[in-house]
């Protein structure tokens, strides 16, 4: 099959950033405890999660350095829901990947799924929050602000997000998605909040280059108005590909680092997880090849592809996949699409089918990294002089030919 030649693209995205991160952290926690009521040698629960954040292993060693600084005892809980197997080794394993570990953040990991009910929020319903964590002093919340890939409102993914799903374990997480992510995750974090042990939480919001564009220090009763004032932000700098319609997309890599759904549906649009709803963007078919390392087997998502790689397949722990889509009750999202057994392979489909799609040789296709890097990709011709034409990007360099080794991988995936 003769394949078109993909022309490197730029966009421009909003590059807000703070320029000494580690140091404006630090201030602010420690103008935040300065007014906060705590005792030396009280215990503190800093929940870490499993994605979202990039400089990591920065922003957590800084949190621990302070708290320990103000006479504090932290430790670190696993606050991921369902990840990691829904098991305590599991969860621990997760933030080794991410080399969160005693060695190098400097506090303890004490990982259990057993919960505590925190509270009925006004609909009647139990809350639960990890019980290592209930049973500190005190519990510091660590969450990236950022808009949700299962449901849209004025509190998504957050601080309040991440003290009732993270916390809650496999049960809390279940719970609050039986009852309406939209509705019980500020519910329930008000029931958490209203506990009186949450000492801070430490909200991000990071630009489309994975760097901290936005970060704040609070107490529990300010949870939910920094949630929303993120939120905003954050959706002013999200990233998405400037093309509204597609006949193919070629997703090089998903993964639960990349976002909760695996390939993030502000990208590729929500319709393909809930199966219903405006098709914005329409991406008429998706290649997806592999399944990040961090993913841990993960394949969350798999099901909004409409091709696969036999890769990714050999790659996914159904386990894990399993957990995590029924604890959110996204069946569809473990679904494992028409798998073909190279890269090649899934490629060339995929072409046939965009063809046909189009009624082209050439049709609109664009080829990503991921649905975190956006800035740079990939269009073909008739793609690349629409969004010219249109402002939204600019040619980076000459044509390339997809090029594939003998066994069918494609030669540059992730940089091969």
């Amino acid at each position: 099959m003769e394949r078109p030649t993909l022309v490197p693209m730029r966009q421009e995205l909003d590059n807000t950033r703070i320029d000494d991160f580690e140091a404006t952290l630090a201030r602010k926690i420690r103008d935040h405890l300065a007014t906060a009521s705590f005792n030396s040698g009280d215990t503190v629960a800093l929940g870490v999660g499993s994605r979202g954040i990039t400089p990591l292993v920065a922003t957590v060693s800084t949190i621990i350095r302070e708290l320990k600084a103000a006479g504090l005892e932290p430790f670190i809980v696993p606050a991921m829901g369902s990840h990691g197997g829904a098991t305590p080794a599991g969860q621990e394993a997760v933030l080794a990947e991410y080399r969160i570990t005693e060695s190098v953040v400097g506090a303890p990991i004490r990982a259990t799924m057993d919960t505590v009910v925190t509270g009925k929020g006004p609909r009647g319903f139990e809350y639960l929050m990890d019980a290592n964590a209930y049973n500190a002093d005190h519990v510091a919340v660590l969450g990236r602000v950022k808009p949700h890939t299962d449901f849209h409102g004025d509190i998504e993914s957050g601080l309040c997000k991440m003290t009732v799903v993270g916390f809650g374990k496999q049960k809390g997480a279940e719970r609050i998605h039986q009852h309406g992510l939209a509705e019980s995750i500020p519910e329930s974090a008000q029931v958490a909040v209203d506990t009186g042990k949450i000492l801070m939480g430490v909200a991000m919001v990071e630009n489309p280059l994975d760097e901290p564009a936005y970060v704040e220090v609070v107490g529990g009763d300010r949870f939910h108005s920094t949630d929303r004032e993120l939120l905003e932000k954050a959706r002013t700098i999200l990233p998405v590909l400037p093309a509204d319609a597609l006949h193919m997309l070629i997703v090089d890599e998903m993964g639960k680092n990349i976002s909760g759904a695996g390939m993030d549906t502000n990208v590729i649009g929500l319709f393909r997880l809930l199966g219903e709803g405006p098709r914005t963007p329409d991406y008429r078919y998706i290649t997806t090849l592999r399944l990040t390392p961090e993913s841990n087997g993960n394949a969350t998502g798999i099901g909004m592809a409409d091709l696969v790689t036999q890769q990714l397949v050999d790659d996914m722990n159904p386990d894990y996949t399993y957990m995590n889509c029924l604890t959110s009750m996204t069946v569809q999202g473990a679904r494992v699409p028409m798998t073909l057994p190279t890269d090649e392979a899934a490629i060339d489909t995929g072409l046939g089918l965009a063809r046909r799609a189009a009624g082209s040789d050439t049709p609109l296709m664009a080829r990503i990294t991921n649905t975190m890097k956006l800035q740079h990709f990939q269009a073909s011709e008739p793609l690349a002089e629409q969004l010219e034409a249109a402002g939204s990007a600019t040619r980076d360099g000459d044509p390339v030919a997809l090029q594939f080794t003998p066994t069918g991988d494609l030669a540059d995936l992730n940089g091969g």
